[in-house]
């Protein structure tokens, strides 16, 4: 079945959809995304994703599409014509095409945004739990990882650095100490308490962390923001990521060394059931 997509106002076949090849996200990568999770029908965090869009549009200096304010109304749309029950939305959005190539950026006043949104669907992506197993690599991404940007080769090259080393992801070291996984959040924990590292420039403000975070506190759990190591990391009694597509997902070794007695951890997987079930109250 050909997908519905949004491109700029309208509504196309997949097959139809056309992006012009001056469009400087192909060229520069100058565009920034966002992608958003649909349970039952139902788009969760939907404002949180909204929000971290705008602020990145912000930081780049980007301009807002006419269409910054039907959104939401866009993503519904897109999941009722694909009749999406469970999977994700993508939205991007790009300086636009001027026409050439240049690296000044173009006039905002006869360069449009280029809009494009599409779903995916994920049947199961509620159930789905594939514990992973992580090695880390050196973080050689740009500075400014907290805005939510297309560039993302190094990523990329990280996931195929971890399936060649026969896992499923890697976390990224900088300076010695862990950043983010390549598309998520990182963390272990130790007895009762949650570490991961603070926010800054160097991670991406991940919207599922925001709420995983605060359930955890409201359950009782302790919460340490900081920086940490491979090695301590690997001395935890779990560890897992977070993410929009994965939610609470558990990591069950790191760089060979098993966490625990290899099984996927109780606080973890109940961190994931708390999310699922508080986001989907909240589901618009």
């Amino acid at each position: 079945m050909t997908r519905t997509v949004y491109l700029n106002g309208e509504y196309l076949p997949e097959t139809e959809a056309k992006v012009s090849i001056f469009d400087r996200a192909f060229l520069m990568a100058d565009g920034v995304y966002e992608v958003t999770s649909v349970l039952e029908g139902k788009l969760i965090d939907f404002d949180g994703h909204a929000k971290r869009l705008e602020r990145s549009l912000n930081e780049l200096d980007m301009p807002k599409p006419a269409c910054f304010d039907d959104l939401l109304e866009i993503h519904r749309e897109l999941v009722r014509v694909n009749d999406i029950t469970e999977g994700l939305v993508y939205l991007q959005i790009t300086r636009g095409a001027p026409g050439d190539r240049d690296f000044v950026f173009p006039d905002p006043a006869t360069c449009e945004p280029t809009v494009v949104l599409f779903t995916q669907n994920k049947p199961g992506l509620a159930e789905a739990v594939n514990p992973l197993k992580i090695i880390s690599v050196e973080d050689e991404r740009w500075g400014r990882r907290d805005i939510k940007t297309t560039q993302l080769l190094y990523p990329s090259m990280g996931k195929m650095m971890a399936k060649a080393a026969g896992a499923d992801d890697a976390w990224m070291v900088m300076d010695g100490y862990v950043t983010e996984g390549t598309s998520n959040n990182a963390y272990f924990i130790k007895g009762n308490k949650i570490v991961t590292r603070a926010l800054s420039n160097n991670i991406l403000h991940g919207i599922t962390r925001a709420a995983v975070l605060r359930f955890a506190r409201e359950a009782q759990m302790e919460v340490e923001e900081r920086n940490f190591t491979i090695e301590e990391a690997q001395g935890a009694d779990e560890a897992f990521v977070t993410s929009a597509s994965a939610f609470v997902m558990p990591v069950i070794s790191i760089d060979g060394v098993q966490l625990g007695d290899g099984q996927v951890g109780p606080r973890a997987m109940r961190l994931r059931e708390i999310y699922l079930e508080e986001s989907l109250k909240a589901a618009i």
